[in-house]
């Protein structure tokens, strides 16, 4: 035989036999299969991929990760997760890939799962804005359910030996993993909804509580040993967090601002981390303790958290972690077990876990008088399993305390648990139903002079061009104003996000970090510039770029807001030139102008801050709900005398007076003409527009004679005095007049304020 035709080589033995000669044997050598390919130049070139190990490991990986893409490009446009997908691709491939039988299916690709909670468990990870009611749910789930798993415990153990699985399976199904809920949420886009911040602190509570019931509920071992492991492990938790966090908190220190951290630090951590999971193990517990608690001492954010997710998540979570979970997933065959009566008890002993479950949380819910469809909502997303769940089910089958049937039935939940509870919830779970319309929260509809405002800050320059608009407003005792300041940050570094209201913070102490600082200071300083006229209130919101919104809607739909503004995407140099465009940025705004539940302005600034008391401004007028908004401010724009208001209207030449909507237009201007027109301080111009053109030429030739102008963005409504510009629109989220003036084309220094009513309630998707 060919040695690289098969696993066997051919040994020629001759035996010499008395008066008979010799006699040939063929010896067949059983050789273990090579490690390197010969490759395909070598005489051996048609030998098969299958005869060599590295080569075979290269082709399962090829598969899995062909397979994996697939069928996720599929499961993510149908709500399904990527741990799913690989879940099923690791069935799908159990017969199609040759598989060792080993106890041991991690070995270092159990790394991938390791590494994760080190950016995703940061310090003060779990530091979210915590309510009473989200503290409140979390604590009596947990100890409803514990006390409940508690009596089933005795229970299992009294059934016999053959369900003494039971109480495994009860503690394994009645908790959930921070980690899993967290990514979940992120793959839902609700990490920071309502319902998400909720899940978030409930699943944090009960999955620390859970890590001391199931290290205090082991069994068979004596108090001594206990007390002596308990021990160890405060000494090992109080030496990471008095040694570790201090020392990472001086590599912060020592990295300067904007500047990454060095490669050399993060090998580093990355080593001494390998080093505290290794000796967990001599406290008797999991390599996985050690890796929590050493991500609870990383400090969150940039620079250091967001390094570590940059150097780790791609290798981590999307190539050992996605491989990890397949070949676990290859192994599972419950075709092997002897009893399918047994199966039947555990897969029915995990129904009902889960029945109670979501009956205690739904109940729960309805005490603390959270809606049906929500409570249900978060009881299915707190049934959620994960990765977390399938490594924390092959720690105890190494460990020899379950049977594979067992771990089989458990690891093929997670996949059904898993799959229904992104389907369930993103049926049932819609964000944006509570931003509908229903009161009217804009400048038109207010009832009192006070005028609240949401303004959104990105960037360090967006705060001179936002207290602009403030000043815009003309706040004055008799025209108060309250400004509802929201920096927003994008987060890295950490898995949830964070909410802070810094006014209610007792002093810049009670935060790890100082954000916000200098928005803080600036926004004080106006405020007292304007005494008793102005109330700033200052945020910071960390969270996904793809989520920012939520936390813009909510913080309006909470202060009762008639108006939100937003800066542009764009960043305009002193000559006039762009200097930076933010996609992001740009991007949010659309989904704001989509969801917002009260009108919006956004802030287009071409030029520099107002470098007077007098500001000349400019009220394009062309009629629809849009204009009538922006004109209800450019009215309180000129309660300041020493500001100038010129209000152009552009009427069609072929304008329709019996419209009722013209006749709306009529009305709003009525009170420009005659009343304001009065004032010193107000002119009012109509000029009759025969075709887009001439608007074009309007516009131009006004855009350089005032320091702010106030349009409406009309956005999908048609008429004569734009018609045919809207194929030309650059920036659709500024209209066709808007556009206009955020051209490149229109040589402009002023500030442009583009204004959308808030949006019906038919208009909500």
């Amino acid at each position: 035989m060919d040695a690289n035709q098969t696993l066997f080589s051919s040994v020629t033995l001759l035996h010499e036999v008395p008066s008979l000669g010799f006699e040939v044997y063929n010896v067949c050598v059983n050789h273990p299969m090579k490690i390197i390919s010969d490759g395909i130049w070598t005489q051996h070139g048609s030998a098969l991929p299958t005869q060599y190990s590295y080569t075979m490991l290269e082709l399962q990986i090829l598969i899995i990760f062909v397979d994996l893409r697939s069928k996720f490009c599929f499961s993510d446009r149908v709500s399904d997760g990527a741990i799913s997908s690989d879940r099923t691709i690791g069935k799908v491939q159990e017969d199609a890939v040759p598989v060792r039988e080993s106890r041991h299916p991690k070995h270092t690709i159990i790394v991938g799962v390791l590494l994760l909670p080190v950016p995703e468990l940061s310090a003060d990870g779990p530091k979210l804005d915590h309510e009473n009611r989200e503290k409140g749910l979390g604590d009596r789930a947990l100890l409803l359910w514990h006390s409940h798993s508690g009596g089933v415990w005795e229970h299992g153990r009294i059934l016999g030996e053959d369900i003494s699985a039971l109480p495994v399976v009860f503690i394994s199904h009645s908790s959930c993993s921070f980690a899993v809920i967290s990514w979940l949420l992120n793959d839902l886009g609700i990490l920071n909804s309502e319902l998400g911040r909720l899940a978030l602190s409930a699943a944090f509570v009960n999955d620390v509580a859970g890590i001391g019931a199931a290290y205090f509920g082991r069994q068979n071992m004596s108090m001594s040993i206990r007390i002596r492991n308990v021990t160890a492990f405060l000494a090992y938790a109080i030496f990471i967090l008095l040694i570790g966090r201090p020392a990472m908190r001086w590599i912060v220190k020592r990295t300067p601002e904007g500047r990454s951290v060095n490669k050399g630090y993060i090998y580093a951590i990355i080593v001494v981390f390998l080093g505290l999971g290794y000796f967990a193990k001599f406290f008797g517990e999991p390599f996985l303790v050690g890796a929590v608690i050493f991500g609870l001492a990383v400090p969150e954010g940039p620079p250091l958290g967001s390094a570590l997710v940059t150097q780790l998540e791609l290798f981590s979570k999307w190539f050992l972690c996605s491989i990890f979970v397949t070949c676990v997933t290859m192994k599972v065959d419950l075709t092997k077990c002897n009893s399918l009566s047994f199966v039947i008890v555990i897969s029915g002993v995990i129904i009902m876990v889960h029945l109670v479950r979501w009956l205690l949380c739904m109940g729960i819910c309805r005490y603390c008088k959270i809606p049906f469809k929500d409570g249900f909502c978060l009881a299915l997303i707190l049934s959620c399993k994960g990765v977390v769940d399938i490594c924390s089910y092959l720690l105890v089958y190494d460990a020899m305390v379950q049977k594979r049937t067992v771990v089989d039935v458990m690891i093929v939940s997670v996949l059904v648990l898993g799959t229904a509870s992104r389907f369930g919830v993103k049926a049932l779970y819609d964000p944006s139903r509570k931003y509908a319309g229903y009161q009217h929260r804009n400048i038109m509809s207010l009832k009192h002079s006070e005028l609240r405002i949401v303004a959104c800050i990105h960037k360090p320059w967006h705060s001179v061009h936002i207290k602009n608009v403030l000043e815009f407003c003309s706040p004055a005792p008799d025209n108060t104003l309250v400004a509802e300041i929201l920096h927003l940050m994008e987060l890295v570094g950490r898995s949830n996000p964070i909410f802070i209201a810094h006014k209610l913070q007792q002093s810049a102490a009670s935060s790890s970090y100082n954000y916000s600082g200098e928005l803080i200071v600036a926004f004080d300083l106006f405020e007292r510039d304007y005494l008793g006229a102005v109330t700033a209130n200052t945020y910071t919101a960390i969270s996904p770029v793809m989520f920012m919104n939520e936390d813009v809607c909510n913080l309006a739909l909470d202060k009762n807001a008639a108006l939100i503004v937003l800066p542009f995407h764009v960043k305009w140099g002193g000559d006039g030139s762009v200097e930076s465009e933010d996609s992001n940025i740009r991007a949010l705004n659309a989904r704001i102008l989509e969801r917002a539940p009260c009108s919006v302005g956004i802030l287009v600034n071409r030029g520099p801050s107002f470098n007077s008391r007098r500001i000349r401004a400019a009220m394009v007028f062309l009629g629809g709900p849009d204009d009538r908004e922006a004109l209800c401010l450019a009215k309180r724009f000129v309660k300041d005398v020493d500001n100038s208001l010129v209000v152009f209207r552009l009427l069609a030449h072929d304008k329709d007076t019996s419209n009722w909507d013209h006749m709306i237009d009529d009305e709003a201007m009525r009170e420009i003409s005659g009343v304001h027109v009065n004032l010193e301080n107000v002119r009012y111009e109509e000029i009759t527009i025969g075709d887009a053109s001439q608007t074009t030429f309007l516009i131009k030739d006004i855009a350089n004679k005032f320091d702010f102008i106030v349009v409406g963005r009309r956005y999908g409504v048609r008429s004569s005095q734009t018609y045919g510009l809207e194929h030309w629109t650059e920036y659709s989220e500024l209209g066709v007049i808007g556009d206009l003036l955020a051209s490149h084309d229109t040589d402009t220094t002023a500030s442009v304020l583009v204004v959308q009513q808030q949006p019906s309630h038919e208009d909500h998707r």
